[in-house]
């Protein structure tokens, strides 16, 4: 013989009150059910643990609602709840269209619990519509005639471990599908190097400062025009939220449409001031720039830069340096009518040219050390690296990963580095 239920309520009218707490462990069980004639009673059951099995009832879902706290596991939904105890803050008003499809309330118990297990209840003699409930999304059904603590007992644990199971899967699935969107996405907002009939040799690092983003607000870009000259840009928006790399990409691909339109030096970097002034979310937003442009013949340069640190030079024979920074203007979108001269730099025969963001120099150089990489210490690590034979890929790789231990661990900063290499 079965054991009523107790109600979460003195009379019909009366409000939904959480129960009684019980001793910690063990699962909940929210009913919803309307009938306060046959309600639906079970005996006194224990989980697999030993803990007494909680039960709540709601006559409608607002009570449900109410009710749903992150304790419970677990919802068994009487398929039978009348129309009007379907819509959650109906009020309980009967509706003029009769009575609701059962299906729907189920939906709308899954629209309410995502992350719940939810069991259907029906009459014996309703087995289709009891299977339909679970392709709608029920874990599992019970028929009311055959309902004992034995059944469900094992039906509430089935449908629990079911739906962890199925929300395992299913975040598995979009953590597989975000990462080929967040590939795809990389790849489409990150440059592919137009260098097609150019000697010169192109790799690059990038790394967002933010956790689990695919840019920050630093970019780089390198493309050849049909005079045989080779452009190259990095630079650094200031900030690190979205925004910030948004605008980034905008301006990659402003300065490459640019270029490819014959502009160059001063004129160049003043329309791209008026790009940032015209799509910056903040007037105080502005961006650091170092554009390069290497001869047909690769043995010279025209460097410009606006407020961003100057590139590191490698000449054949002779050990890397710093370009000087003189000459440089400010960074784009701190002065209306700033300039930007365009100064020439000989490269030689066989050279490497470095661009970088301040994310590589700014870095610690000792884990709780206030001290700052700074370019010297760039430098050192560039000409360690080199006379120990490493050029191209692995030079930059090395080279970035030793800034990381350095700093011990992964740099707060964006960071992008590009180099290119002759001979």
């Amino acid at each position: 013989m079965s054991v009523p239920v107790p109600r979460q309520r003195d009379a019909l009218t009366a409000p939904a009150r959480p129960p009684v707490p019980l001793p910690d462990g063990g699962l909940t069980l929210l009913v919803i059910e309307d009938d306060p004639v046959c309600s639906v009673t079970f005996p006194e059951m224990l989980d697999t643990d030993g803990n007494r099995l909680r039960i709540r009832t709601a006559r409608n879902l607002t009570e449900a609602a109410r009710l749903l706290t992150d304790d419970v596991q677990c919802i068994l939904l009487d398929l039978a709840l009348p129309k009007h105890a379907n819509a959650v803050g109906g009020g309980g008003k009967a509706s003029e269209e009769g009575s609701a499809d059962a299906l729907d309330t189920l939906r709308q118990v899954l629209r309410l619990a995502p992350s719940h297990a939810v069991l259907a209840l029906t009459a014996e003699g309703d087995a289709e519509r009891a299977a339909e409930a679970v392709r709608v999304g029920a874990q599992d059904y019970l028929f009311r005639d055959e309902l004992d603590g034995r059944i469900l007992s094992r039906a509430i644990r089935y449908a629990v471990e079911r739906k962890r199971a199925d929300l395992a899967q299913r975040q598995l699935s979009e953590s597989r599908l975000r990462a080929q969107e967040n590939a795809r996405l990389e790849r489409g907002l990150l440059p592919t190097p137009l260098l097609g009939g150019s000697d010169l040799r192109f790799a690059a690092r990038y790394r967002p400062g933010r956790s689990r983003a695919l840019l920050g607000g630093d970019f780089y870009d390198t493309v050849r025009t049909p005079d045989g000259t080779v452009h190259a840009m990095i630079g650094d928006v200031c900030g690190h939220g979205p925004d910030e790399a948004a605008l980034g990409v905008e301006l990659r691909i402003a300065w490459r449409a640019l270029t490819f339109a014959g502009l160059c030096g001063d004129q160049l970097l003043s329309t791209l001031q008026q790009v940032l002034e015209h799509e910056r979310a903040d007037d105080e937003i502005f961006a650091t720039l170092c554009t390069v442009d290497i001869s047909p013949d690769g043995r010279r340069a025209g460097l410009c830069l606006a407020g961003h640190p100057s590139p590191l030079v490698v000449r054949s024979g002779r050990p890397p340096q710093v370009l000087p920074y003189e000459g440089g203007g400010p960074a784009l979108g701190l002065l209306p009518n700033a300039r930007w001269p365009r100064r020439q730099v000989e490269l030689g025969g066989a050279w490497s040219l470095m661009m970088y963001t301040d994310g590589l120099i700014e870095g610690r150089v000792g884990q709780g050390s206030k001290q700052r990489l700074g370019q010297e210490g760039m430098v050192e690590i560039v000409a360690r690296q080199l006379a120990s034979g490493l050029r191209g890929e692995s030079l930059l790789d090395a080279t970035v990963t030793e800034v990381r231990t350095l700093n011990g661990g992964e740099l707060t900063d964006d960071l992008a580095v590009l180099l290119l290499d002759r001979g």
